[in-house]
């Protein structure tokens, strides 16, 4: 039997179910109206064979964490856990923004962590989860419309109804710009936002790249590795609390040596308040995860310190 869980209101989850309905001939839909109670259940489902899947807003997938450890982590469980509302969710507010999620999923033994840019990247990791069947994953996506991508020439097949993306090399980031002045390392949607910079970079003359990480556990540590060898400056940026994705890159630096010479390392991340409703343009200004706030950084980073000010300005 192949089972798909459910958990969340109907117009929540409704579009990756659609999804994950691609990929599973469900024979079971299960509502879980209590969080532990259908983490206990994945594990006695689990013990029958089914496919597992779960769909949370991460605000709640915290009141479970303690079954997520126990009853999925430890015993490396092949669960996937789609999180909705990941970073900053507007006038949601900050009962759900998803602040803490890869904070406390990356901390775990064996669990996945990923986080798409764009809609056909979504598609592309709930394939890649589907197909992770020997240790538990997770992957977060954020409140509202994708950015308008034509799916098809991304790689995702239309199916009636749904979508069907490709699997993606687990660990493996990417490179979506070249550049030669400093490095962007964006993980998820805020990739979108260190676009955004390099273009204003651009105008100032300064060529920077611009990196797509895709995975915090595992990291790609040997594109981590080149980005922060050709480059005199790294910047990571994410809309998650502190502990998340840099915490992960700047362990990896640490231990590898790359901090011992002249590299400089800035992580934007939320800070460390409640950032209150507004709309997303907003918030973003307010928890400096702005393109004009990446850029201010880069240009400060690089010693340019009156046109950081003056883009933060603009």
């Amino acid at each position: 039997m192949r089972t798909l869980l459910l958990y969340m209101l109907p117009w929540v989850a409704e579009q990756v179910l659609i999804i994950l309905k691609s990929f599973l001939q469900t024979e079971h839909l299960m509502l879980a109206l209590q969080n532990s109670m259908l983490l206990h259940s994945l594990r006695g489902l689990q013990s029958k064979g089914s496919s597992l899947c779960a769909q949370f807003i991460q605000l709640f997938l915290q009141r479970g964490f303690d079954q997520v450890v126990h009853d999925v982590a430890l015993q490396k469980l092949p669960v996937r856990f789609a999180m909705d509302r990941a970073g900053l969710v507007g006038e949601d507010g900050p009962t759900h923004a998803g602040a803490y999620d890869v904070t406390f999923m990356a901390c775990l033994p064996d669990m996945v962590v990923m986080a798409p840019m764009n809609e056909a990247e979504l598609c592309h990791m709930v394939a890649t989860s589907i197909s992770i069947d020997d240790r538990p994953s997770c992957f977060r996506y954020p409140r509202g419309a994708g950015v308008g991508l034509d799916l098809d020439t991304e790689g995702v097949e239309s199916l009636q109804p749904g979508y069907k993306g490709g699997v993606l090399e687990v660990g493996k980031g990417r490179i979506v710009r070249e550049g030669s002045d400093v490095c962007l390392l964006g993980f998820g949607t805020c990739t979108n936002r260190c676009m955004e910079a390099a273009d204003l970079l651009r105008e100032l003359g300064i060529n920077a790249t611009v990196a797509d990480a895709r995975f915090c556990k595992p990291l790609d540590t040997n594109l981590i590795r080149q980005l922060a060898t050709s480059h005199a400056a790294l910047i990571t940026v994410e809309d998650g609390s502190v502990g998340g994705f840099a915490s992960h890159v700047l362990q990896f630096l640490a231990l590898d040596g790359l901090l011992d010479g002249d590299l400089k390392v800035r992580p934007l991340t939320l800070p460390d308040r409640p950032i209150e409703h507004g709309s997303l343009a907003d918030q973003l200004v307010d928890a400096g995860l702005s393109s004009s706030h990446i850029a201010s950084t880069a240009l400060s980073i690089l010693g340019q310190k009156q046109q950081a000010l003056e883009v933060l300005s603009q």
